[in-house]
């Protein structure tokens, strides 16, 4: 078996795409390994630039069918003993994919292990957290917004948060390796989720069994962040609304009446 299979979901993204696979083959990764790009129904070109790079094999959808549904789609085709689910618009310097099955092999406990994500700039991303609930989810987001607005308070404290190794409920799916046997314990992902929470939902289900999480800052990516989502900012909003109430319906039922409420008086 393969011990690792790199599954990247695209769309709409060529440029991101290219950047992303020129830093997995410049150098490649040294441990044995193969990249699986899954298509959702591009119109930019996205499959075929891929298709140029002969390590790379392309699975096209006829349809975009989401996020997670395309994660399984590549899984399911994967031979790999680790996944690695990696965004197309993240850049990875080398020697990372490395040392990140390295942080995975020294914590048999650990199902899951994310990096430490920065923007093209060197500011960190918070890229992991604790399991979505209204009061989680508002403290996340304050700061979160506040980082973003470069708030000292609230930069400082992520800056603090990214620099130390954590155990939290969740870490991002743009960069997310795991464990084959654990991944399909669950099921995969929850296909509900069509872009948004999918990553939160399959680390739940992974703690569920009594796994772990594990983020380690030793290891950095860059992420540029949403460029598939900068392509249709509306059906992006559309998509994470219902992918929320979704999570909501699934983890929280008691709170989801209200969120419905709410995503209706937005006009959504």
């Amino acid at each position: 078996m393969t011990e690792l299979s790199i599954i990247i979901v695209s769309y709409n993204a060529r440029a991101d795409l290219e950047r992303c696979l020129a830093s997995l083959h410049d150098p490649a990764p040294q441990v044995p390994h193969e990249i699986i790009v899954v298509d959702n129904a591009s119109s930019d070109g996205s499959a075929d630039a891929a298709r140029r790079r002969t390590t790379v094999r392309v699975l096209d959808s006829a349809e975009n069918r989401g996020f997670a549904a395309a994660c399984n789609v590549g899984i399911r085709a994967s031979r790999g003993r680790n996944l690695l689910l990696l965004n197309s618009d993240t850049i990875v310097p080398p020697g990372a994919i490395d040392a990140l099955l390295k942080a995975l092999e020294q914590h048999p406990e650990a199902a899951v292990v994310g990096p430490r994500l920065i923007d093209a700039d060197g500011r960190p991303e918070l890229s992991f957290g604790r399991m979505i609930s209204p009061l989680a989810e508002f403290r996340q987001k304050r700061l979160v917004v506040g980082h973003q607005r470069r708030r000292p308070r609230a930069s400082r404290r992520v800056e603090e948060l990214t620099q130390r190794v954590q155990w939290p409920d969740w870490v991002s799916g743009a960069c997310l390796l795991v464990r084959r046997d654990d991944a399909e314990a669950v099921g995969l992902l929850d296909e509900r989720y069509f872009m948004y929470a999918e990553d939160v939902d399959f680390c739940a289900a992974i703690r569920a069994r009594g796994r772990r999480i594990l983020f380690t800052p030793s290891v950095e990516i860059v992420h540029a962040r949403g460029r598939s989502a900068a392509s249709a900012p509306a059906a992006t909003r559309a998509a994470y609304r219902r992918s929320h109430v979704a999570f909501y319906e699934k983890h929280h039922p008691w709170f989801a009446p209200l969120l419905r409420l709410y995503v209706r008086l937005l006009g959504s």
